[in-house]
């Protein structure tokens, strides 16, 4: 679906007359922050295997993250050109080593009890054991980063201001629920923590909870940057702008961390994997808001927040079923995908109307 997107793109160039090489070097940097990975990975991490890893991690990231850019890039619409150098600079940081790498460590430091360079010596000295440990913290990111994309992806249906509508029979009475998506959410964490085991559900209800607030904390906040001074409020916005893209991205990595862990416990050889995939998705991102590809295909937003919704629901389904991360990819895609081409359908008929 990826290549749809940019194939698109790669139309609309050709016809304003644009080279191939302008959209291309949206992704330079990543290719080479790609190349540079496989060849630490084969160099110092382990050989061919460990880069054939790295490669298969960042293949899987990009796959799972479409949804991501386009919410990302709708947000980024709204920032100025600070903030998007802010966003591609700082935000890349915090998205590459700080949610694949450092992240995992705090959560492995907070569940052992142990300080943060105990927790880096299990995960290099003692790779299963960190395994072991991180993904004994399922059913907690499971509730936070179900939580929070599931209050995502309900704030964007539930939202009376909302013209355009892909699945209009649906969508139209899902407008008329707004402010609704806090008790809906809560609801279903309850619903969900109903069938786990004691210890489990007291896990989840609070990290389902925690997510639930965080939300709402990111968004009062947001809205009360922008209610400052016009002297101020486009800083300010972009901050608030700045804050919920990072934290999306860290609900959206949650899963892809802890089920790197299939094809390998090496921390720095999963932090190297979906590192690339990181970075190839803020390179779309980028792509998308200044080629206009939003505005372009009006229903591949639609499909994003089904999709982040669609994830949601299998976080909290993962808590009593293992469900493989390509079923997520795929499912994600296929949203992203049907979207795509009922936008191509509606430009068509558009033009034919005029």
């Amino acid at each position: 679906m990826c290549k749809r997107i940019v194939a698109s793109s790669f139309k609309a160039d050709i016809k304003k007359g644009s080279s191939m090489s302008n959209i291309l070097s949206y992704f330079k940097g990543s290719a080479i922050f790609a190349l540079v990975s496989i060849i630490v990975a084969a160099t110092f991490l382990g050989g061919v295997q460990a880069a054939l890893i790295v490669a298969i991690l960042g293949v899987l990231e990009i796959s799972l993250s479409f949804d991501n850019a386009v919410v990302n890039a709708k947000q980024l619409e709204t920032m100025d050109a600070v903030w998007k150098k802010r966003f591609i600079t700082w935000g890349m940081v915090i998205a590459v080593f700080g949610m694949r790498l450092v992240f995992p460590l705090a959560i492995v430091s907070i569940v052992a009890g142990v300080n943060p360079l105990a927790a880096l010596h299990l995960a290099v000295y003692e790779p299963k054991h960190y395994e072991e440990i991180l993904t004994s913290a399922h059913i907690a990111i499971a509730g936070f980063g179900g939580a929070f994309l599931m209050m995502v992806g309900l704030s964007y249906f539930f939202d009376k201001d909302k013209e355009v509508h892909w699945i209009a029979v649906l969508e139209k009475h899902l407008s008329h629920l707004e402010a609704s998506e806090i008790a809906v959410t809560l609801t279903t964490v309850f619903a969900i923590a109903h069938f786990l085991p004691a210890a489990e559900a007291y896990s989840f209800l609070s990290a389902g909870m925690m997510g639930v607030a965080l939300f709402v904390m990111v968004e009062w906040l947001g809205e009360k940057l922008e209610a400052e001074d016009a002297a101020v409020s486009v800083a300010k916005a972009g901050l608030g702008a700045f804050i919920y893209l990072e934290v999306l991205d860290a609900s959206f990595s949650f899963d892809g961390v802890i089920g790197a862990f299939a094809l390998s416990n090496n921390i720095f050889v999963i932090a190297l994997g979906l590192g690339i995939g990181a970075m190839f998705v803020r390179s779309l991102t980028l792509m998308l808001v200044d080629k206009g590809t939003l505005s372009e295909f009006k229903y591949l937003e639609h499909g994003a927040f089904y999709a982040i919704c669609t994830l949601a629901a299998l976080m909290f389904v993962g808590t009593m079923h293992e469900i493989p991360d390509v079923v997520t990819g795929l499912i994600g895609a296929a949203f992203i995908g049907l979207a795509l081409v009922s936008s191509i359908i509606a430009n068509r008929n558009d033009k034919e109307a005029n």
